[in-house]
């Protein structure tokens, strides 16, 4: 009976991660306002910019975008993984991914979006070579290196791992 409880009590502190995916939609509504607030600097100063300034001024919304698509990413699949799998019957435009992706699939999206907005960051830094600093340069790539690298070990050991469970 003690077990029985416990397990419940256990089963139910999954509810507890709710909160948290709550305040990643939280995330994409100060993401937005980021977005308008580069938006609004991108267009008043686009007859004056460079085209430097304007390929870093399309890079900034790709990389807020990327990143508002990542926390949607997490949001949805970590819900449905972790706490409750949501009705999506009502909604035609539901996309077919939400709610097939497992924890595997969760952490090669996040991971492959790390390094989307990794070398987006990086591509800006190179954009603008003459006011980055050589040592911040060293450190994009070293940063960004260390994520690919991660990526590929995360993907070829949940591919191992895969192998070895069909066995």
């Amino acid at each position: 009976m003690i077990e029985q409880v416990f397990e419940r009590v256990l089963f139910a502190c999954r509810w507890l991660l709710a909160p948290f995916y709550a305040a990643l939609g939280i995330g994409i509504v100060v993401l937005l306002v980021k977005l308008f607030q580069e938006l609004a600097h991108f267009v008043l100063h686009m007859w004056s910019a460079t085209e430097s300034q304007i390929i870093l001024g399309v890079l900034t919304l790709v990389d807020l975008s990327f990143t508002a698509s990542l926390l949607i990413i997490v949001m949805f699949s970590g819900y449905e993984n972790f706490v409750s799998k949501i009705d999506h019957t009502d909604h035609k435009d539901w996309p077919e991914w939400m709610g097939t992706i497992d924890f595997t699939g969760l952490k090669l999206k996040l991971m492959s979006s790390i390094v989307a907005i990794s070398a987006i960051s990086l591509l800006k830094a190179f954009m603008d070579i003459k006011a980055t600093p050589d040592r911040e340069l060293y450190w994009l790539v070293g940063l960004h290196m260390v994520f690919v690298v991660s990526g590929i070990l995360m993907a070829l050991t949940d591919r191992i791992a895969a192998g070895h469970h069909d066995k």
